[in-house]
């Protein structure tokens, strides 16, 4: 909802005014008039002075105490702008905006209940029901996003933010570039917040990635500007910038507010291209600034779309997200607006581009108030699944600037701007950090006999670590069923022991994933009963063309070294089998060294080389069809490649 026409930009103003000429139908110069024409131009904070002085009497004018309220509220003084709205409110004569401003400040404070009493008195009797609808929807969804935060975790970065405002935080290779007001009066100062014009800093990262120190005002390639600059972003090459500055021209829009005339100076994007040590000045071909603002650059991940904010014609709004398409020549093609998904009758501002996503800030969807952050995937004209970032990247006041440095599959970190109750100073920069959510790994798993495929209840169940240290011990239950939770990113191995029977065991790996997850396993376990009885070893895999024993299937063999310790007169023949591709001499002796190997792997696990017989036969003990010249899928060749267990003497 447009709660106000604050048209965020550079800090504060998405225009700046400049007075030239000023009418007053030949009226005497007053204080009115002279706080008047400062309000119309924006000059909020020098107003301010000259209604406090109108307002202090006994029976001061509502309007006068309205525009006080308002001057208050652009300048962000919020808890005077609250006082003086409380005032105005009741005398019932005021205007539909300063109602709204009312409305927004009470949610900045935290007073939804009154908030929402405000929006349905308005909304019964103004017949604006969209606007209303959503700031109602937005009161309702505050709520509900303040008892359900996400897991964004909010750093104010201190060492960098001032008493005054500091927003913005785009990655450069070890360092930051972001916006802020000098804490001092090198760069003059605005009338419309008595504080200084806005300038480019950068500022370095400290070894955990995401903190900020050592604030560094730019060169005065960039800053040598008389008004604001900021929101500057570069290329991967980091040999092109993109700036936001007010115009400085002198071909400025025109504009009229009740009988007071200004020019007004718009905003404009400067390119900045690196040739060798210095860095060449170029206007954006779509900046018009007799006509309308342009800023907030921001580059697609291929770098072939450059997003930008504007107010031009054509848009749904107040300030619009806008596109440009790279031509074949290197040059930007015609804007077009990047639609209603993204965009709305209120202020879109700040858009910043990651992978596939687009995050921007507008105050026209349902939000929690002032500027919220949104994200939206697809690109250009094309976008989807737009949705509030809730609570705390959002708040009541303005939130923007979000920018994501870098995410994973178990996080997300990077900066969002905002001038919410807490920080250093009005506009701060936040670095964020998100765990997101672990959804719990569960294992469920069965023990079997192999060859009836019964179940096999009270099989004695371990698990390790990758390490071999013990994690658990424990029994399948009567029908052989079993059930574990495991950790993310960790390898573990299972096996299952029962007298009787060779054990069988398995490798289990697990990733992390944002939702819960349940794997399946099946422990199969061999009967052991007399000479001339054969098994296979499943998962006893090795690389292409090796022969060496690889940590899966160390953990298969572990097994079979239980089973010879456990039966101390058994004897046994490893034999190892390929399929029939490649030629039968490199075959066997393939299979050869593979048996052998294993042979060793067991006899350096303690097991006397006399009761082992590595074997190998190649391909000749083909178990199905897939014989030379036969076409065979994967899988059926997969059947002949094995690793067999004999019972040669028991």
């Amino acid at each position: 909802m447009r709660i106000k026409n604050k048209l965020l930009a550079v800090g504060l103003l998405f225009v700046f005014l400049c007075t030239t000429t000023v009418s007053v139908a030949q009226e005497q110069v007053s204080l009115r008039t002279s706080a008047d024409k400062l309000y119309y131009q924006g000059e909020y904070f020098s107003a301010a002075k000259i209604y406090l002085k109108m307002v202090d009497v006994k029976k001061p004018k509502t309007n006068d105490m309205e525009k006080l309220a308002d001057c208050y509220y652009q300048i962000r003084e919020y808890e005077k702008a609250e006082n003086w709205y409380a005032r105005v409110i009741p005398t019932s004569t005021f205007e539909d905006k300063t109602q709204l401003n009312y409305i927004d400040v009470l949610r900045k404070v935290g007073n939804y209940t009154e908030a929402k009493r405000q929006l349905i008195d308005f909304k019964g009797r103004v017949s604006r029901s969209k606007e209303v609808d959503n700031a109602l929807k937005g009161v309702d969804s505050a709520v509900v996003w303040m008892k359900s935060p996400t897991l964004h975790k909010l750093i104010n970065q201190e060492l960098v933010n001032t008493r005054f405002s500091q927003f913005g935080g785009f990655p450069l290779s070890n360092a930051i570039l972001y916006s802020g007001e000098p804490d001092g009066a090198q760069s003059g100062i605005t009338g419309m917040t008595g504080r200084p014009f806005l300038r480019a800093f950068s500022a370095s990262l400290e070894p955990d990635g995401i903190t900020l120190q050592y604030p560094s005002i730019l060169p005065e390639a960039f800053n040598d500007v008389p008004y604001h600059i900021g929101a500057i972003v570069a290329n991967k090459r980091q040999d092109v910038l993109y700036a936001t500055r007010t115009y400085t021209g002198e071909e400025m829009a025109k504009v009229k507010v009740k009988q007071f005339r200004f020019d007004q100076r718009n905003l404009e994007i400067l390119i900045y291209t690196k040739k060798g040590d210095e860095w060449v000045e170029s206007a954006f071909p779509y900046n018009n600034s007799k006509e309308y603002s342009v800023g907030h650059a921001a580059l697609s991940t291929d770098e072939k779309t450059l997003y930008f904010v504007s107010n031009m014609p054509g848009g749904l709004g107040g300030t619009d997200i806008w596109y440009s398409p790279l031509q074949e020549d290197g040059s930007w093609g015609t804007p077009v607006n990047a639609g209603p998904v993204v965009n709305s009758e209120g202020n879109e501002l700040f858009p910043y581009v990651f992978g596939d996503r687009l995050f921007y800030s507008s105050d026209g969807f349902v939000g929690m108030g002032g500027l919220d952050v949104y994200s939206a995937q697809g690109e250009r004209h094309t976008f989807s699944n737009q949705k509030n970032l809730g609570f705390p990247i959002n708040s009541a006041f303005d939130d923007f600037a979000y920018i994501l440095i870098g995410e994973s599959m178990k996080n997300q970190y990077g900066y969002v701007s905002s001038d919410r109750v807490g920080g250093m100073g009005l506009d701060d920069i936040y670095a964020f950090t998100y765990d997101k959510p672990r959804g719990r790994i569960k294992v469920e798993g069965k023990t079997i006999n192999a060859k009836t495929t019964e179940d096999l209840p009270a099989v004695q169940l371990a698990l390790t670590d990758g390490r071999g240290l013990a994690i658990m011990s424990t029994l399948s239950d009567t029908i052989g069923a079993f059930s574990f939770y495991l950790e993310e990113d960790e390898v573990y191995n299972l096996t299952g022991a029962l007298k009787d029977f060779h054990g069988d065991a398995t490798r289990i790996a697990t990733e992390f994933s944002p939702r819960d997850t349940t794997l399946s396993v099946v422990l199969r376990l061999e009967p052991i009963t007399h000479k001339g009885d054969v098994f296979i070893l499943k998962d006893i895999n090795y690389d292409f063309d090796k022969y060496f024993i690889r940590e899966d299937a160390k953990v298969i063999l572990g097994q079979l070294v239980k089973t010879l310790r456990d039966n101390p007169k058994m004897r046994i023949e490893l034999s190892s089998h390929t399929d029939i591709r490649g030629t039968a001499k490199y075959n066997l002796t393939l299979s050869q060294k593979r048996a052998q190997a294993a042979v060793d792997f067991i006899v350096e696990s303690g097991i006397a080389r006399d009761r082992l017989v590595a074997k190998g036969y190649g391909s000749t003990k083909l178990l199905n069809h897939c014989a030379k010249g036969v076409k065979c899928t994967d899988a059926e060749h997969e059947q002949n490649r094995r690793t067999e267990v004999k019972i040669i003497a028991d």
